[in-house]
């Protein structure tokens, strides 16, 4: 399950069932008053100055709406102090005065914010992406976590030429920034550019910082290199922790991003800020297309709070302040892109939402998968037979994304920026939901198959499962099937001395399918224009050296891959040990079999001695089955 600690800062965008917390009690909260109304949408042109709000399309006056969404309209400082009293922000949000006013989506706009042209063979001006970076450095946060890895290896190895990649790192646990990254390019993830390419290894440069700290930690010498040499920037460092505190996540989501606009504004030769947001930033809302939907309190405004107030206090008012949304997580995303539509300013910015975030589909090979996060915790747990029921709407979809799409279509999008200068920060929403959706019922039969046939070692049970929408159902599967067997199994261990573990594992299970549970019960229709016109403007080599096309996935043979890939890379389990897994798994099988006859007998013998009549009605049907059986002439 995911570890992230208080100063996580170094993941990336995807949901994260790993993180241990409480979905429930911000379910149940109402949301506030001023919620009911809808989301305004930013659409407007580009402004001429970082402080003048950058809108896609809105009247001036609009424009201006959207500046002041709270009231107060006050910027505040790098150390997220404004020019309003901060009882006078208190009283304004928990009075609803930071709701935004509802504005209607410009006509036949359809969610693209931008005129593409597809690829003509004839277009002598079109630039490959791979020559696009080369000779150009280009800046990472993030790039320790999940999706930073993939994009450092993609850029590494499809974009030979390009001149050096800056990662900003976190010391951690006393390990310097060049300890961590000589960790982070020996993983098994970069074992074919080590082999085939080593020197292009040395490309990448470490930048010691830290997204929670001023000025992201960055010195001053190191800032200087940046600006003077850095022409694209991606920005994924983010806390995916669900249940993190909402000081923390402001602090890492909001101000963090913020502290890297203002430093955006100081490179001499920027020509793309590519902001990893999520997705689902906007769970509030049914259908979400390629827009910034205002939310419904000023950015400013939350950051001069989590400045002033103390923190047991901004724990009891975050259920107020999240509303309709489900975590800080996606709370916190949803205020990070409206204020960098306000920061950004003259900056080329756009913003790619992915989905749920899962293994790699082709690379940098198959299945690759670093962490327990979303539905591979869940699906290895159902690997191990520790998992058997949880609430979801088997005919929703399950939008899921393979890493490696949503890293092909931010170094596209990347491109895109900075080749077609743009009055418009444009938003791809990076989802197979539209294009390719899968149901749960199918993610979860492909899963079972996957698992039963590429079995885990050590496997305790033979895997099952259901999907649920009776929560009383539910919670008796969970005690019956979940728990009590944990307890039997601890106490065995205590008796025989040794160290009781499942339970506990039990726990953590219990506390990510709470996670996922919000997403796995709704349904949400995320569109996608800006990401098909954008794959159309890409030449057919590059399409096929880049793909973000989800038409192209084949479900069934993903999640094969996908088992395989947390069997190898998770349990670090080798292809060698399959042989015996399968054989242990074939005695599970009979033993399942086994259990659930002994199961059925020993209810029937429980009700035959608890009921007479039942007794009596037994009997009767063995002595008239008899008296058939005597009929039959060869008996």
């Amino acid at each position: 399950m995911s570890q992230a600690v208080g100063k996580n800062t170094e993941t990336e965008n995807c949901i994260s069932s790993g993180s241990i917390g409480s979905i429930g009690s911000s379910l149940k909260q109402s949301p506030h008053p001023a919620q009911s109304h809808d989301a305004k949408l930013l659409n407007g042109s580009l402004a001429s100055h970082q402080q003048q709000p950058r809108t896609n399309g809105l009247t001036h006056a609009a424009a201006s709406s959207a500046a002041a969404s709270s009231g107060f309209g006050s910027a505040v400082s790098g150390s997220g102090s404004s020019g309003i009293s901060p009882a006078a922000a208190m009283a304004g949000i928990l009075s609803g005065a930071g709701a935004s006013t509802a504005l209607p989506l410009p006509h036949n706009s359809n969610g693209l914010q931008s005129p593409y042209e597809p690829y003509r063979a004839d277009d002598s001006s079109y630039v490959p992406v791979g020559h696009f970076f080369a000779g150009r450095s280009v800046f990472i946060t993030g790039g320790t976590g999940f999706m930073g890895k993939v994009l450092v290896e993609k850029l590494l190895r499809s974009c030979p030429d390009i001149r050096n990649i800056y990662l900003l790192i976190r010391p951690k646990r006393g390990q310097e920034v060049s300890t961590r990254l000589t960790e982070l390019l020996n993983a098994p993830l970069f074992e074919s550019l080590r082999r085939e390419k080593p020197k292009e290894l040395s490309k990448v440069i470490p930048i010691s910082g830290d997204i929670t700290s001023e000025e992201l930690g960055i010195s001053e010498k190191d800032q200087n290199l940046l600006c003077r040499n850095v022409s694209i920037v991606f920005h994924s460092a983010a806390t995916v922790k669900f249940d993190e505190k909402l000081k923390l996540s402001v602090t890492i989501n909001m101000l963090g991003t913020k502290r890297l606009v203002e430093l955006c504004h100081r490179m001499l030769s920027l020509d793309a800020l590519i902001h990893v947001s999520t997705a689902y930033c906007n769970c509030d809302r049914t259908d979400v297309n390629e827009v910034i939907y205002a939310p419904p309190y000023n950015p400013d405004d939350i950051i001069s709070l989590i400045n002033w107030l103390p923190e047991d206090i901004l724990d009891q008012l975050t259920p107020r302040l999240i509303g309709k949304r489900p975590n800080t997580y996606t709370f916190t995303k949803a205020l990070a892109e409206h204020m960098l539509l306000k920061e950004a300013g003259n900056l080329p910015v756009a913003i790619v939402r992915p989905s749920i975030v899962t293994a790699s589909l082709n690379e940098p090979f198959a299945g690759w998968v670093d962490n327990f996060n979303g539905p591979t915790g869940l699906v290895s747990a159902l690997a191990k037979g520790m998992f058997r029921t949880m609430m979801c709407e088997k005919n929703y979809v399950a939008d899921m994304v393979p890493v490696d799409i949503v890293i092909n279509l931010m170094i596209a999008a990347a491109w895109r920026t900075a080749t077609h200068k743009s009055n418009n920060l444009l938003i791809y929403n990076c989802c197979t939901g539209q294009r390719n959706p899968l149901i749960w019922s199918e993610f979860v039969k492909y899963a079972m198959c996957s698992v039963r046939k590429h079995p885990l070692e050590g496997c305790l049970w033979y895997p099952t499962g259901e999907l649920r929408m009776n929560r009383p159902m539910n919670t008796l599967n969970c005690i019956v099937k979940h728990f009590l067997p944990a307890y039997i199994v601890d106490g065995v261990a205590r008796l025989m001395g040794k160290k009781p573990f499942v339970v506990n594992v039990q726990n953590k299970i219990a506390k990510a399918v709470e996670c996922l549970e919000y997403f796995a019960t709704r349904q949400w229709r995320f569109k996608d224009d800006n990401v098909h016109a954008l794959l159309h403007t890409l030449s057919p080599k590059d399409r096929e050296i880049f793909v973000f096309d989800v038409r192209h996935i084949h479900w069934d043979k993903y999640v094969e891959r996908y088992v395989l890939g947390f069997r190898e890379f998770l349990f670090k389990q080798r292809p060698e040990s399959l042989p015996d897994s399968r054989k242990r798994m074939v005695r599970l099988y009979y033993l399942h079999q086994l259990t659930k006859l002994v199961a059925v007998l020993l209810t029937w013998r429980f009700l035959m001695s608890r009921s007479k009549r039942l007794n009596d009605m037994w009997s009767a049907f063995l002595d008239n089955a008899l008296k058939m059986a005597r009929l039959i002439p060869f008996l």
